[in-house]
């Protein structure tokens, strides 16, 4: 394990740039800025799964952002020095904004008025963090365990009247799928893989299912895990379904609480875009980038990251374009927090490749979490001040002094 950050040992900051500023050739490289591990949930069984695609699909810088949790840091950060590839190091949080929840305004969940995702990127490692963030932190850890607690018993008693025959426990469950955190995803595959051990048949599969949905027949095929997984959770274990369990409260931080523990982490507060669904539907809060923009701004946010395997691709490009115009730092990722392995490589929905504007914009973001990571781990300020005051009038060298961090770390033997 690294208990110093591995930035602490790199030259000073002339020296990095003079060396880049030397080499002949300057590419943009390709990033993915946000994915989750099973520190959380996620499509890849371990970390270093993550990085096998990474160095086949030709990315080269990774960002692990699992929910409420830095605990894959070590792990991540060997793995970086193994394959040389750049590690960001961010993290997710739910929040909640009980003003807009009141007015029924979604943000960027859809589903549920004033839950807000949102994400630190750029953190310290290992993690350095103040008394008071670490024990907001710890909250939302334990309240979010408690809930997943009380689903497995509501599950198991449900599962009772049924006579299925089998059972979970939370603690069985955390050490064969999880990490430190057991997730509402995986008690749904938990199950689905219970019940494809005790039925051998389709018609067995078929009849179990809906029971379980409480009359609804099952609609993916049986090989299709990602929309049996989805299935589980919409069924049984969100609003009305015979395992839901809701959210205490108290496992919802505010959207300023959470910012406070980004900043005190030594991150860079950064809003999680959800922009087009696959209906081309917009939620409330995001639906003019214009109003988006003031709101983020008066709230000393300038910093945005978005999923593009979500998005059409002239949706996309016309959102990064006005805020990269408004001198935004903006980052992209494919999230895989779901059962679904697709590509490490980010592209829009049906596969539609980035253009080199919009490759060059995430190179950037990437480049400056990086300059951020180098200067914090040396004792220097970074990208954001102690306060979140955010220096996007240096934009242009902070990227500069990334990319020149980028290559030296890949470049390391």
């Amino acid at each position: 394990m690294n208990d110093q950050s591995i930035f602490k040992s790199f030259p000073d900051r002339q020296t990095l740039l003079d060396y880049y500023k030397s080499k002949d050739e300057h590419k943009v490289l390709l990033v993915n800025g946000h994915f989750h591990t099973p520190f959380s949930f996620s499509a890849f069984t371990e970390i270093e799964q993550t990085f096998r695609m990474a160095k086949a699909e030709g990315i080269q810088v990774l960002g692990i952002n699992d929910f409420y949790t830095t605990d894959g840091y070590a792990e991540f950060v060997e793995l970086a020095q193994k394959y040389h590839i750049f590690p960001l190091f961010n993290i997710e949080f739910m929040s909640l904004q009980k003003d807009l929840q009141a007015e029924g305004i979604r943000v960027n969940d859809p589903a549920n008025p004033g839950r807000t995702y949102f994400s630190g990127k750029g953190l310290t490692q290992p993690l350095v963090i103040g008394e008071d963030a670490l024990a907001l932190l710890e909250q939302v850890q334990t309240e979010s365990n408690i809930q997943t607690a009380e689903m497995v018993e509501k599950l198991n008693a449900f599962l009772i009247e049924l006579n299925a025959g089998f059972s979970f426990t939370f603690d069985d469950l955390k050490a064969k799928y999880a990490k430190n955190m057991l997730r509402e995803r995986h008690i749904a595959k938990a199950l689905r893989v219970a019940i494809d051990g005790k039925f051998d048949s389709a018609e067995g599969k078929k009849s179990f299912y809906k029971q379980l949905f409480s009359g609804k027949e099952v609609k993916s095929e049986f090989n299709d895990i990602t929309g049996l997984e989805n299935e589980i959770r919409g069924n049984l274990l969100k609003t009305g379904g015979r395992a839901f369990v809701p959210e205490d409260p108290k496992a919802f931080l505010s959207l300023e609480q959470v910012k406070d523990v980004i900043i005190s982490a030594g991150g860079i507060p950064c809003y999680p875009v959800l922009l087009d669904d696959a209906k081309g539907n917009f939620t409330d809060y995001e639906k003019n980038k214009v109003s988006l923009y003031e709101v983020l701004v008066s709230k000393g946010i300038y910093s945005v990251e978005l999923i593009p395997g979500r998005n059409t691709f002239p949706v996309l490009k016309d959102f990064v374009t006005y805020f990269r115009s408004k001198n935004f730092l903006i980052t992209f990722g494919t999230e895989h927090n779901t059962p679904q392995l697709d590509p490490i490589k980010v592209s829009c929905s049906a596969g539609v490749e980035l253009d080199a504007d919009l490759e060059q914009i995430g190179f950037e973001g990437a480049c400056i979490l990086a300059a951020h990571q180098y200067l914090v781990a040396k004792g220097h300020e970074g990208y954001i001040d102690s306060t979140g005051n955010t220096k996007s009038a240096e934009y242009n060298s902070f990227a500069e002094l990334g990319q020149a961090v980028i290559s030296h770390f890949i470049g390391q033997k």
